[in-house]
Formats: C-alpha cells, sequence, structure tokens
C-alpha cells in the first residue's frame, strides 16, 4: 500500500509557525469587522489544511502499523510515540504534549 500526499508537504520546526504568520489587514481596508472576516477565512483555510494533514498522517500511521503487524511486531511503538510527545511539547510547551496524544490516538488502530 502507498501513500500519496493529497496536500503540499508542510515545513517542519520552529520556522513553520512563523511562516504564515498572520499579515497587515488586506486590501479590504482597516475596518474592524473587515479584519475579523478576513481573518476568520484564513483561520478557515487553515483548519481545512490542518484536517487533511491530520488525516493523511492518520493513512501513514496505518501502512506503519501494518507492516510492522505483518511483520511478528507489535502495533504500537511506545518509544516513538514519546519522541513525538517530546517534539510537540518542545515546541508548544504543556498544550503540545495534549495535542499530540490527540493525534496520536487518532492514528492508533486504524487497520
Amino acid at each position: 500500500m502507498s501513500i500519496t500526499p493529497t496536500t503540499a508537504p508542510a515545513s517542519t520546526g520552529p520556522t513553520a509557525a512563523t511562516a504564515t504568520a498572520p499579515t497587515a489587514p488586506t486590501a479590504r481596508g482597516t475596518d474592524p469587522a473587515d479584519v475579523i472576516a478576513d481573518a476568520r477565512t484564513r483561520i478557515d483555510a487553515l483548519d481545512d489544511r490542518i484536517l487533511g494533514l491530520v488525516q493523511e498522517r492518520m493513512a501513514v500511521s496505518a501502512v506503519i502499523q501494518q507492516t510492522r503487524i505483518s511483520a511478528g511486531g507489535r502495533r504500537v511503538n511506545l518509544s516513538r510515540e514519546m519522541e513525538v510527545l517530546s517534539r510537540y511539547r518542545d515546541a508548544l510547551g504543556r498544550p503540545g504534549t495534549s495535542l499530540a496524544m490527540t493525534i496520536l490516538e487518532l492514528s492508533r488502530g486504524r487497520v
């Protein structure tokens, strides 16, 4: 089974968050209602991308789990999960751990 990404590759690391940092008000003007509407539209687009990336991650995780099980291994690799938790915590603080736990939970047992 091969996985074909459905979205452009995401950048990773500390600079990834700054790559899409908020910008100055758009050409619509500086009316607060316009600024908020534009920002909400952007958030909706970002959420769509995040959801797509989580779904892609789940699919890739399923491939890994199925391959590991087929080779006689365990479905879950706890040391790998600890690495993921640490990476999210380092990047986002304590809430990052909760986010990583949710993502790991979504990615387990889908084989």
